[in-house]
């Protein structure tokens, strides 16, 4: 046993060492040559963004397979009984998911500045920017003890739900359909971070827990028992959406459709705002819808 704990602590030396450069190359791209006409300049900087977002692809890749790796010496080290070995291996993986992350995250805004500049070299007159107030800033605890801090998410779009299990309303989004966890898994990948905030006086602990793990919430439901956060964004109802772009500011809010327990309100079809207002941030435009009425039951805060 002890042979094979010191194979995989090898394993996890060759690993870091090898490791140790990703992303490296990619974080410092070529800038465009001097003395280039207009039209030079718009192809080089949209050869800059082309590769830009194959060195994100690459370094993906490259990270996946690291992270699959150390998983694997992770796991033989479990069985093994080698606990010192885990632990280190288990930090590691957490180290390098952060850096990972911020590194896509660097070359994701360098790709997006370079796209606006081509985009400004082509002549085209961008829409004026329409922006909400500046979101509050808030510190929160996950009812499984995760610490939040919405300064912490800066360079992010943010997402908050305002969540009541109680709440038909609600419970549709999980129960009926999985509005909420599809929505958050598909821009996942894009820089979007997803929270509930359930600021129902009375909730528990244990409650919100139970719910979480029998739905496969995927994201942090935040205790706002207070009321505190709640208060601050005004939010009225469960469900009550509000987005916040990069920036910090409130790029939306309101509904989180125009179908209330699956019915649909008026001719016009389905819309999905939330969809559409992160897919229209995720791509760098102005959201065409920025508020909404929104619908559900009333958020049952504590009495003053």
């Amino acid at each position: 046993m002890r042979r094979t704990a010191t194979i995989a602590t090898i394993g996890l030396v060759l690993l870091l060492a090898t490791s140790a450069g990703l992303g490296q190359r990619s974080e410092r791209p070529a800038r465009p040559g001097r003395g280039q006409a207009p039209a030079g300049q718009r192809e080089g900087m949209e050869r800059l963004a082309q590769r830009l977002q194959q060195q994100i692809d690459e370094l993906k890749a490259a990270h996946e397979g690291l992270i699959a790796e150390l998983r694997a010496i992770h796991e033989s080290a479990v069985k093994e009984k080698a606990t010192g070995t885990a632990e280190k291996v288990e930090t590691l993986i957490s180290k390098r998911q952060k850096t990972f992350q911020r590194r896509v995250s660097r070359l994701q805004q360098q790709q997006q500045r370079l796209r606006r500049a081509v985009r400004g070299q082509a002549g085209q007159t961008a829409r004026p920017q329409r922006r909400g107030r500046k979101a509050p800033e808030f510190q929160s605890t996950s009812f499984d003890g995760e610490k939040v801090r919405l300064s912490e998410q800066k360079g992010k779009i943010v997402v908050l739900e305002w969540f009541n299990f109680e709440c038909p309303f609600s419970r549709y989004h999980y129960e009926k359909a999985s509005t909420m966890a599809d929505l958050a898994g598909k821009y996942k990948d894009k820089g979007v971070v997803w929270f509930a905030v359930n600021s129902t006086s009375h909730t528990t602990t244990t409650a919100n827990r139970e719910f979480a793990k029998k739905h496969k919430v995927p994201y942090p439901i935040l205790d706002d028992t207070s009321g505190k956060v709640g208060r601050a964004y005004a939010a009225r109802t469960t469900p009550h959406i509000i987005i916040i772009d990069k920036e910090g500011y409130i790029a939306y809010n309101g509904a989180i459709d125009t179908a209330p327990l699956g019915q649909v309100k008026g001719d016009a079809g389905k819309i999905n705002y939330v969809d559409k207002a992160l897919g229209e941030l995720t791509s760098d435009q102005n959201v065409s819808t920025p508020a909404t009425s929104p619908y559900g039951c009333s958020v049952k805060y504590a009495s003053r």
